[in-house]
């Protein structure tokens, strides 16, 4: 995995659109919440515009960065036969999986960690109230990310066509999850409903996490519909990942 991993962080490194998107991508993105949130009315929500931003934003840079990047990556080594080749040797599947998505992984636990201390330090924003809650959000979307990103790999027929099938969860998660809008301020059935998305109980975790007011049904929850969201993605992963390429 270690092997895999610097490899796919040497071409991240070389691929410059790839790169911009997960290095940039997150702290512009940030500057786009901060301006949803700002037209909206946080009265009543318990976070100012700082704090529902840069909570929004965690998720995002786990979005842009641990789902969109691996599926590239992924499509890319099945149509170069690399997927292929890496399973005649002695790594199993996971590891293959895990293996190459390890550099994303890692760019979106250190952008979340640049968030928390930039936010702190520098934005009169609160120190996290409850941190287990905030690295438990953030490793599980950080599995949930993946195995999403190997569910939309095996629809994928190319790495151009992966910038329209990244689509669909990127623009629902955005809307429907909390990213740019806190669930708060939505119409009471609405909300409900958004809950179920796959990416909404990591925000609550997150957000939770960072600025507290949570009860503990609400953190089990959370915790229950991410849990139950990988467990499909990981049996459609097993169901439907494509090893080698269309003919």
């Amino acid at each position: 995995m270690a092997a895999l991993g610097r490899a796919e962080l040497t071409l991240l490194v070389r691929n410059r659109y790839a790169l911009f998107v997960a290095l940039l991508m997150p702290l512009l993105m940030v500057g786009v919440i901060r301006s949803s949130v700002a037209g909206v009315g946080l009265e009543g929500t318990g976070m100012s515009v700082a704090e529902a931003s840069l909570s929004g934003g965690i998720v995002m840079a786990l979005l842009l960065v641990v789902y969109l990047n691996p599926v590239s990556a992924y499509v890319a080594r099945r149509e170069e036969l690399v997927l292929k080749r890496l399973r005649t040797g002695e790594v199993s599947d996971r590891e293959i999986l895990a293996g190459t998505a390890l550099p994303a992984g890692v760019l979106g636990v250190a952008q979340s960690v640049l968030m928390v201390v930039a936010g702190v330090a520098f934005l009169d924003v609160r120190a996290p109230e409850r941190p287990e809650l905030l690295v438990g959000g953030v490793l599980l979307g950080l599995v949930l990310l993946v195995t999403l990103a190997a569910v939309t790999a095996g629809l994928t027929r190319t790495v151009e066509s992966a910038q329209i099938t990244t689509m669909p969860l990127f623009v629902v998660s955005s809307a429907g999850s909390g990213l740019f809008v806190p669930l708060e301020v939505f119409p009471e059935k609405m909300a409900s409903l958004c809950e179920l998305l796959p990416l909404t109980g990591v925000m609550t975790l997150v957000r939770a996490g960072w600025l507290g007011g949570i009860e503990p049904g609400e953190a089990v929850g959370a915790v229950t519909t991410t849990l139950a969201w990988t467990v499909i993605s990981v049996f459609a992963v097993q169901r439907w990942f494509r090893w080698e390429p269309r003919r």
